[in-house]
């Protein structure tokens, strides 16, 4: 048995299903926000649009840009056989890398048929996923008949409503399978509110993929691994994020893969010899642009980012361990349960969660 810090068990938690939110609501920011004080211990149950009363002036907003692809695709196999496909990246115009959902595993050489006819090669298998060629271009393929891949749990197509609410408002660079889903909250009066207040907003990058949402099958968390997901910071966001550490204000990344994007980042600094508080930011004028696959779990030194806004996760999930890791888990575990008795809305078109030291005091 793994030692108990670090047991999957600890993590694990009862959710009623009708608490899963499979549709949004109408209002962006009208979702409720539990609000979490790992320095006082305290929660405190609020709205969205408190968000700005929350934050003080030099504090900076982290958020992540990426768009969701139309990433889903029917096929069928030479035989008859139903398969469906979610990319997971875009490699070039005629490769790219996917999860294949089929009775019967393909082998390297099976040609899959989209629902107009056009043939995808099926390459090689590297983990979880499988290298897919197709003889034109894979974004017209996904213009043309890709879905939204709303998550499993919600049990329904992508409808008409889902095309502008499974993004964000600032989404702008193609390539996730899934939205950053802290983001979903935002609109624009939530955001020129948030400007008013004297808080800077600054964008990133990070392409989310499938293997986010993958299972912890270990007992011993220690032995999970996350794969790759490719991240860009620019250089003027890195500026902002140091300048605003050095000056002791909050450092709030907007859901989990803004948090780990920064992260990773800080990880780099350390590597290259300097740290976070004494790395030069006017000196910065290149963009970070990486692939990380950065666990974050309990006992994690967390360099740059000290707030975090973000929804609810599912029991013995990375993204929950991340949050455990942030806040505690004994904290986080009495979050979820008040959460849970006072019936927030659960996952992706849930209800948020703001974690932040002091801000309860």
């Amino acid at each position: 048995m793994p030692p108990e810090p670090f047991a999957l068990s600890r993590f694990d938690f009862s959710l009623p299903p009708e608490l899963i939110a499979s549709q949004p609501l109408a209002d962006r920011a009208a979702s409720r926000m539990l609000v979490v004080d790992p320095g006082s211990l305290q929660i405190a149950d609020m709205r969205v649009r408190d968000l700005p009363g929350l934050l003080s002036p030099g504090d900076v907003l982290v958020r992540n840009n990426s768009r969701v692809l139309k990433a889903r695709l029917h096929a069928k196999k030479r035989s008859g056989g139903a398969a469906e496909l979610l990319i997971e990246r875009i490699c070039n115009e005629q490769l790219a890398i996917a999860q294949i959902g089929v009775s019967k595993k393909p082998k390297p050489g099976d040609e899959l048929l989209l629902a107009d006819g056009t043939a995808i090669q099926v390459l090689a298998r590297d983990g979880m996923f499988w290298q897919l060629r197709a003889a034109t271009s894979w974004h017209r393929i996904l213009e043309s008949l890709g879905e939204l891949p709303l998550p499993h749990y919600m049990q329904r197509a992508a409808d008409a409503t889902d095309e502008t609410r499974y993004q964000t408002i600032y989404a702008k660079s193609d390539g996730s399978v899934a939205a950053p889903t802290a983001g979903l909250h935002f609109d624009e009066a939530l955001l020129a509110a948030i400007a008013a207040r004297g808080v800077s907003q600054t964008e990133l990058t990070l392409h989310v993929g499938a293997g986010t949402f993958q299972p912890i099958r270990s007992a011993d968390v220690r032995a999970h691994e996350m794969h790759q997901e490719s991240i860009s910071i620019p250089a003027s966001a890195q500026r902002a994020v140091l300048a605003a550490k050095a000056a002791g204000h909050k450092v709030c990344a907007v859901g989990t893969t803004s948090l780990r994007s920064l992260e990773s980042w800080a990880k780099q600094i350390a590597q290259s010899g300097s740290t976070t508080a004494g790395f030069d930011a006017k000196s910065i004028n290149a963009d970070f642009v990486s692939e990380t696959a950065l666990y974050i779990y309990p006992g994690f030194d967390f360099q740059l980012t000290n707030c975090l806004l973000t929804n609810f996760h599912l029991p013995k999930s990375s993204l929950f361990l991340l949050v455990s890791a942030f806040a505690g888990v004994e904290l986080m575990q009495q979050a979820y349960q008040h959460a849970i008795q006072q019936r927030y809305r659960f996952y992706s078109y849930g209800d948020a969660m703001l974690i932040a030291p002091g801000v309860l005091r």
